[in-house]
């Protein structure tokens, strides 16, 4: 679509460049934490849950130590009942408060993974232009859905799991020095063997990652150019199927070993800490067995010591495997806030008075503009265009047509020079407010895969059906569409596949007359269509551009003969200027462009010289 298309090695290619070492940054934990805070109070409610589980699962050990201890010794039955009962009771409490805890997880981690979402993909949409054209699909769409839903572990489970244990942690801590404060000690000397190697080991995780990230940007980069309508057409039709198997076989190759290396990362040190958590309570039975013996310490202290170390061990074992957890997931979080980081096209924000009423007049004052490290695309053009005329931009291929046409608006910004519709300059036109008033159809028209309605109703999402017909039948496309056994509520396909490429035209005309903008863009928007359906969008051109500003890129020298000025470009530059008569007489660059047109077309010279 573009001529002259910037290379992959732009800004921001090379920002993501997984080649490209990376610099360690600190990370953000108060951007992390304001993820949170719109869910405050949720989050409130589920510390309170915290705390009561916490305390709750204290209960079981100490109505046991009672029941051996007191209920039993004594041939108390009652208190037997009792004390079960009240076991009971306890376990059906926690599991309730578990579940409403659960519930307020849940709505915290999603609503987090919603505006982060939301958060995302408005940025995409407000990024240059620069960036998607130097930026694969595929990486784009992993960084939006699977990176975000890569944090859900983490936002809905794993920060509340880290709480929990640690609630779980101090409360039994409290209740095992005050059962006995002697194999309290002895119950805690494994716990620093359990918690000191985590660190490397999420480390080690948290670059693991990172890379298992940046090979799946891969592989969902060619999922989606070797998945599209275009992609796997171009793979059919040379016969790629193998090749593209191999690269795939590659890139996941590669995929797994990480994988693998990221499981196998602390896998001793788990190993080590499982054995520490049955190691724990043999020692405490050997320690307990003798105070039992010689000290007094009654035998239901000690089956309760042992049952509490149960929520003592496995939460910081618990701890360990979640801090790895969270390292990685950090991983994750740094290429979101990457790509949140990254500057919008300028403009977003209306400055200055709102740009309301359009005459449509455009000039060029000594514009040039570059694609990053290319020559110059565009040297200090100038021109003037009055409101309600078309002009005609024709020229060799990457003459610097389309890029010319793409800066009214401000896809691209000029290195120097000024652009201005009305008077005013169009860097101080919000962009919203600038492109309201521009159509643009291109040689691709693109479409949703929805309705014919709701293509057209994405230009005016309140017209009526009226108005829908109405645009329809001014671009000669309604009878076609009202031919079709679902009428406007047809299915396009994918990209507008079920729709040949006149009628993909003649919708985007239709949705661009239902937009009604002042200035018109025409990007060679008839040079692919055969004679009959270059005919059938000419003749819905007519009541489109009449009464406004038009900028029509031609391929077909014949179908801007009739235009009110012809700009000739060529390496950057407009050479030529004037109507079609008045260049055919300066027997330049449009004369011969003319002349070998028509040569290959088979008219006559008498013809050319009309």
């Amino acid at each position: 679509m573009f001529s002259g298309a910037p290379p992959v090695h732009l800004m921001w290619s090379k920002m993501f460049d997984p080649k490209k070492p990376k610099i360690q940054k600190p990370i953000n934990w108060k951007r992390i934490g304001k993820l949170f805070f719109p869910y405050w109070k949720q989050g409130i409610l589920v510390l309170i849950c915290v705390l009561l589980i916490s305390v709750l699962g204290l209960l079981p050990p100490l109505l046991s130590m009672w029941l051996i201890d007191v209920a039993i010794k004594t041939g108390n039955f009652t208190m037997v009942i009792q004390l079960v009962i009240a076991m009971i009771a306890t376990a059906l409490l926690g599991s309730l408060v578990g579940v409403g805890q659960g519930f307020l997880n849940a709505t915290i981690g999603e609503g987090i993974m919603r505006d982060l979402r939301v958060q995302l993909m408005a940025h995409m949409h407000r990024m240059p232009l620069d960036f998607f054209t130097n930026t694969k699909t595929g990486e784009i769409m992993n960084r939006v859905s699977n990176d975000v839903d890569s944090i859900d572990g983490l936002v809905s489970g794993t920060l509340v799991s880290v709480v929990t244990n640690f609630f779980t942690i101090a409360t039994t801590m409290v209740t095992l020095f005050w059962l006995d404060w002697r194999l309290a000690i002895a119950s805690m000397l494994v716990i620093p063997l359990m918690v000191f190697p985590m660190w490397p080991v999420g480390r080690k995780m948290y670059e693991i990652r990172r890379t298992t990230r940046q090979k799946r940007d891969e592989i969902h980069a060619i999922e989606q150019e070797t998945l599209s309508v275009s992609g796997i057409m171009l793979l059919k039709s040379f016969v790629r199927e193998d090749y593209e198997k191999d690269r795939f076989y590659g890139l996941s190759s590669d995929l797994m070993k990480k994988e693998v290396d990221l499981a196998m990362v602390g896998r001793w040190f788990m190993a080590a800490i499982a054995a520490m958590v049955t190691i724990g309570p043999a020692a405490i039975w050997l320690i307990g067995g003798w105070l039992s013996i010689n000290s007094g310490v009654t035998v239901g202290v000690v089956v309760s010591f042992v049952a509490l170390l149960n929520r003592l061990y496995t939460p910081a074992a618990a701890l360990a495997g979640v801090q790895t957890q969270i390292v990685s997931a950090l991983a994750v979080f740094e290429r979101i806030f990457d790509y949140l980081d990254m500057i919008e096209e300028p403009g977003n924000e209306t400055p200055g008075e709102p740009f309301a009423q359009v005459d449509g007049g455009v000039k060029f004052n000594d514009v040039s503009f570059s694609y990053s490290d290319r020559s110059d695309a565009l040297k200090n053009v100038s021109f003037t265009i009055e409101p309600g005329e078309v002009a005609a931009f024709v020229g060799p291929s990457g003459a610097g047509k389309t890029t010319l046409t793409m800066l009214v608006p401000r896809f691209y910004e000029p290195q120097t020079g000024t652009i201005t519709i009305d008077g005013r300059d169009i860097t101080t036109i919000g962009l919203a407010d600038l492109r309201r008033h521009i159509g643009i159809v291109t040689q691709e028209t693109y479409l949703f895969h929805d309705t014919i309605k709701n293509n057209l109703r994405y230009a005016k999402q309140d017209a009526t059906d009226q108005e829908i017909e109405d645009a329809t039948r001014a671009a000669n496309i309604h009878e076609f569409i009202a031919r079709l056994p679902d009428g406007y509520d047809s299915i396009v396909g994918e990209r507008g596949h079920k729709l040949s490429g006149g009628e993909r035209q003649r919708l985007a005309i239709a949705r661009v007359l239902l937009k009604n903008p002042r200035l018109l863009i025409f990007d060679e928007a008839t040079s692919s269509l055969d004679s009959e359906n270059e005919a059938l969008i000419q003749s819905a051109l007519v009541p489109l551009m009449k009464g406004r500003t038009s900028l029509v890129i031609a391929h077909r020298l014949s179908t801007i003969q009739s235009a009110d000025k012809i700009f000739v470009v060529e390496a950057g530059k407009v050479v030529e200027f004037g109507n079609h008569a008045s260049l055919l007489a300066q027997n330049g660059l449009y004369t011969r462009l003319y002349k070998q047109q028509f040569r290959d077309n088979g008219h006559a010279d008498v013809t050319m010289e009309s």
